[in-house]
């Protein structure tokens, strides 16, 4: 019975520490789909032009 005691105690000591590592992982999965509800402050910059110039870029890179 002494031993089923002792066994009990250790799995009662490392149960705090074991909930207080899976609140630590848990807390950025749990955030990301709060941050993401809000949805309405977000500012989007008006769409550029495509001036075509990364194309020519991209073929002036190759050459040299």
């Amino acid at each position: 019975m002494n031993r089923i005691a002792a066994n009990t105690l250790k799995t009662l000591r490392l149960l705090p520490r074991a909930a207080l590592i899976l609140i630590v992982l848990a807390a950025p999965v749990l955030a990301v789909p709060m941050m993401r509800a809000d949805a309405g402050s977000t500012i989007e910059a008006p769409a550029l032009r495509k001036s075509g110039v990364g194309f020519v870029l991209l073929v002036s890179l190759q050459r040299g």
